[in-house]
C-alpha cells in the first residue's frame, strides 16, 4: 500500500513538472516568434542605385535633390524632398518610388519654390509627392522628366527617412541647435568650444553642423565632439556643383547660391530633426542663444509654451557683442588659451543696442513638428503661432565685428551673462580642447 502510494506521488510529481516545462516551452516559442523582427526587403529587388551623398544632383536638369522625407501634413502629399532648383529652368517632374523591391507608377509631383532666395539663380525648393495607392511600403524615391519613362542605371534614389513619432515615443532629445554652414577654411576654434559647451550647459543634447570646409584645428574639435556622440557633421560639398555665395545678396556678392545654400541646411536639419527633438534652434556658429531670466533652456520654454501654447516659432532678438573691445580687468584672459586660435568669448562684455528703427533681425527656436519651411530669420510657412520673445527673457549672445560702428565703447552695455557660467564652462572647455590635442596636459583653468 506504501508502495502504491510512493508511485502515484512520483507520478503525480513527473505530471507536474512535465505540465510546467511544456507550459514555459510554449510561452518562449510563442515569445520568441512574435520577436523575430520583420524581413526587410533587399532595395537590389529594385534594380536601383541609391545616393549616398548628401548633395544629389537630378539627372537630365540642373538641380541638386538634398533628402526627402515622410511628411503628410499637406493634404494629398506623402513625400517632400528638399531641394536646390535652378530657378528658371523649373519644368514639370513625376515621383517614383521604390515599394517593397518594386518600382511604382509614377505621380506628377508639386514643385514649391522657397519664397526666400535673395535674388540667386539657385534657390530651396520642395517636391511633394504622393505615394501610389499600390505602393504599400515606399523606402526610396526619385524624381523623373517624364512620366512612366525607362529608368537608366544611373537614376540615384534617395532614401525616404521619417518625420512622425507616434505617441508612446519618447523624443531622444530636448533641444537640437542647427548650424547651418561652415566654410571658407573657418577655424574659430576657441568660440567654438564655447559655444558648444554653453549649449551643453543651458540643456542641449545635440547640435547639428553643415561643413563645406574647416581649418585643421577646428576639424580636430568638431571629430572629438562627434566621437562623443554631441555633434552631427553633416558634409556640405556645395562647392562642388555650384558657384556658392560668400555673402546673403546676388547684387552684392555674385555667385549661384546664397550663402554656401544656408536656406537648404537650415530646413534639412528641421526635418532631419523632427522625429528626435522638441525643440531646434536655428542660429550662426558665433551665436548663443541665452536665457537672462532661467538657468536653462528647458525653463525658458516651459514658461514660454505655457504662456503661447498654439506656438511653435519663437523669435529671439539679436544682439552683437563687438569683438574689438575687451573687459578691462581682464579676468578670462587665460594663460592656457593662448595657443588656441580664435575668440575668447568671456572677454567681450559690452553690447550694442540694436537700432530698431532698421530692419533688425532675429534667430529661431521652432517645433519643428509645426514648421513647413523656414528662411534664416524668419519662418516661410508654419502650422502654429510666432512669438517675438521679449529681449529681457531671451536674446542672442552674438560676438562678431561690430555692427553699429558709430557707437563708442561708453554707449554700449555692459552684459557679464555668459560669466554665470564661468565656473563650469572654463573646465569644460579645457577638457574638450584637451581631447582634441589643441591644449597641454599641463593648461590650468
Amino acid at each position: 500500500m506504501t508502495h502504491t502510494k510512493d508511485l502515484r506521488g512520483k507520478l503525480l510529481l513527473l505530471f507536474t513538472v512535465t505540465f510546467l516545462f511544456v507550459t514555459v516551452f510554449i510561452i518562449r516559442s510563442s515569445r520568441m516568434v512574435r520577436e523575430i523582427p520583420n524581413p526587410s526587403f533587399s532595395l537590389k529587388a529594385c534594380h536601383v542605385q541609391v545616393s549616398e551623398q548628401p548633395i544629389t544632383p537630378l539627372q537630365d536638369t540642373q538641380h541638386l535633390l538634398v533628402s526627402a522625407y515622410m511628411d503628410q501634413r499637406v493634404k494629398g502629399f506623402d513625400v517632400r524632398i528638399i531641394s536646390i532648383f535652378k530657378r528658371d529652368s523649373v519644368h514639370p517632374l513625376h515621383c517614383i518610388f521604390c515599394c517593397s523591391g518594386d518600382i511604382s507608377t509614377t505621380t506628377p509631383a508639386n514643385i514649391l519654390p522657397h519664397s526666400d532666395h535673395f535674388g540667386f539663380p539657385y534657390g530651396t525648393t520642395d517636391v511633394m509627392c504622393q505615394i501610389p495607392l499600390t505602393c504599400h511600403r515606399a523606402t526610396h524615391v526619385s524624381l523623373l522628366t517624364e512620366p512612366n519613362k525607362n529608368i537608366s542605371t544611373e537614376q540615384l534614389w534617395l532614401p525616404i527617412r521619417r518625420t512622425a513619432v507616434n505617441e508612446k515615443e519618447k523624443l531622444q532629445f530636448n533641444f537640437t541647435v542647427c548650424i547651418s554652414n561652415l566654410f571658407g577654411e573657418y577655424n574659430n576654434v576657441l568660440q567654438v568650444a564655447q559655444s558648444l559647451e554653453m549649449y551643453r550647459l543651458l540643456g542641449v543634447g545635440r547640435v547639428v553642423i553643415y561643413n563645406t570646409s574647416c581649418g585643421p584645428e577646428l576639424d580636430l574639435l568638431l571629430q572629438t565632439y562627434s566621437q562623443e556622440g554631441f555633434l552631427e557633421i553633416v558634409p556640405w560639398p556645395i562647392d562642388k556643383y555650384l558657384i556658392p555665395s560668400k555673402g546673403w545678396s546676388f547684387s552684392i556678392h555674385g555667385g549661384d547660391l546664397h550663402y554656401y545654400g544656408q536656406l537648404a541646411t537650415l530646413n534639412d536639419c528641421i526635418y532631419r530633426s523632427m522625429a528626435r527633438s522638441h525643440y531646434v534652434t536655428l542660429n550662426d556658429i558665433d551665436e548663443i542663444v541665452m536665457p537672462y531670466q532661467h538657468d536653462n533652456l528647458a525653463d525658458l520654454m516651459s514658461v514660454l509654451q505655457q504662456h503661447n501654447p498654439n506656438t511653435g516659432v519663437f523669435l529671439i532678438e539679436n544682439h552683437i557683442f563687438p569683438k574689438i573691445y575687451f573687459e578691462p580687468g581682464g579676468r578670462f584672459h587665460l594663460s592656457q588659451w593662448k595657443d588656441v586660435p580664435g575668440v575668447n568669448i568671456l572677454e567681450h562684455i559690452y553690447r550694442e543696442t540694436p537700432d530698431m528703427n532698421i530692419y533688425h533681425p532675429y534667430k529661431i527656436i521652432v517645433q519643428p513638428r509645426m514648421v513647413e519651411q523656414t528662411s534664416v530669420h524668419s519662418v516661410l510657412k508654419t502650422f502654429g503661432q510666432v512669438y517675438k520673445v521679449p529681449h529681457d527673457v531671451c536674446r542672442l549672445i552674438h560676438t562678431r565685428v561690430a555692427l553699429r560702428r558709430e557707437l563708442t565703447l561708453e554707449q554700449l552695455n555692459v552684459d557679464k551673462r555668459l560669466w554665470d557660467f564661468h565656473e563650469k564652462l572654463i573646465p569644460n572647455v579645457d577638457k574638450v580642447l584637451r581631447r582634441a590635442g589643441l591644449l597641454s596636459s599641463e593648461g590650468q583653468s
